[in-house]
């Protein structure tokens, strides 16, 4: 599999409040060493606007870019075009933006980008891959960019994405273009959602999906919707969201994400499960047709339990709900269902 990738944008936070990263043998090392080891090559971080705690900032993510290239890996940069979490429950304007006009709001969405994306070629570190909003099959940048089924709902969405994608190309990147959607497996949406930003001109190099197994369903119906979309669509197909719980332990206040309640069945919660999990959504991403499912990236695997780590960028002791779930266990260390990557590197390196 050419893209086997990791999602580690809590990193600077949970190195910043004490948290460190240990080897398969409990040799303490940097997480990069630890991930190259095991098979990984490819990084993805978020980009906040202006967040309270300053973490998802332009300023990390340059921190995080000189990283990621300094250790020969790919980078995929996720914009939010928000001050905090953009999902399709809510996709909040940065408070820098609000009020403006739509077109002020297009103008805003391309400087912007324009601006991250020159920074970063500044020092070097140019985004294999730029994911334009995250998680936007109800729109972004609410209410201006929302899909509310109004008559020109799909026509301003696609304004806007437009805007971030000009952004990009403004900088002189070389970076491909990536829209990304959750519910992996709803072949319905993603046919309705793309052909109608199709329809409008939006230009776009990869299609990214979610596809947890508590919320999206069977792995058969990820299976079915990306060669699905690879008939239609011809486009690079990338699973950018998928994790798995390996114990049913919860190592703060806050109440996990996928618990005892949300096992799947055949994957226990445990690193057995974990592993399987992961071989499995590999297995499915690597069969698509004509070679089109290019990889997969494990949601944050190194975001620890550690105080001061909590998920709201305006409470830092707001806790973690999905520490159960990362690839390494609570002190660190890392787990043996990190392994699963080098199975795929070595897939990969005999064809």
């Amino acid at each position: 599999m050419e893209i086997r990738g990791v999602d580690i944008s809590s990193l600077p936070q949970v190195e910043d409040c004490g948290g460190a990263f240990y080897d398969d043998q409990g040799r303490q090392q940097d997480i990069f060493t630890i991930l190259g080891d095991h098979g990984i090559n490819y990084i993805r971080v978020k980009l906040w606007h202006t967040p309270a705690n300053e973490y998802n900032d332009l300023e990390h993510v340059k921190a995080m870019a000189l990283r990621i290239k300094g250790a020969g890996m790919g980078f995929l940069l996720d914009f939010h075009y928000s001050d905090k979490w953009a999902d399709p429950a809510k996709q909040y304007k940065p408070a820098a933006w609000k009020g403006l006009t739509y077109e002020g709001l297009q103008a805003a969405v391309r400087q912007y980008t324009a601006g991250v994306l020159s920074r970063l070629l500044e020092q070097g570190t140019d985004p294999d891959i730029v994911q334009i909003g995250n998680e936007i099959p109800n729109g972004m940048l609410w209410d201006d960019g929302k899909l509310d089924g109004s008559a020109d709902q799909h026509t301003r969405l696609a304004g806007l994405l437009k805007a971030g994608i000009d952004g990009v190309k403004d900088a002189g990147s070389a970076a491909r273009i990536m829209l990304h959607l959750d519910q992996g497996g709803n072949n319905a949406l993603y046919v309705t959602w793309f052909d109608g930003m199709i329809a409008e001109g939006v230009e776009f190099d990869v299609i990214g999906l979610s596809f947890y197994p508590w919320w999206h369903g069977e792995l058969s119906s990820l299976e079915a919707n990306m060669a699905d979309l690879a008939a239609r669509y011809g486009k690079d197909m990338i699973v950018v969201e998928t994790s798995y719980a390996y114990t049913p332990a919860n190592e703060d206040h806050m109440p996990n994400i996928a618990g005892p309640d949300q096992q799947v069945s055949g994957y226990p919660i445990s690193v057995e499960g974990q592993a399987s999990w992961l071989r499995d959504i590999m297995n499915v991403v690597s069969s698509v047709p004509d070679g089109l499912g290019k990889g997969v990236l494990y949601w944050e695997p190194a975001w620890l339990a550690v105080p001061g780590c909590g998920w709201n960028p305006e409470d830092p002791a707001s806790g973690n709900e999905w520490e159960n779930q990362t690839l390494f266990d609570s002190g660190g260390k890392a787990l043996p269902s990190m392994a699963v990557f080098l199975e795929f590197a070595g897939a990969e390196e005999r064809r």
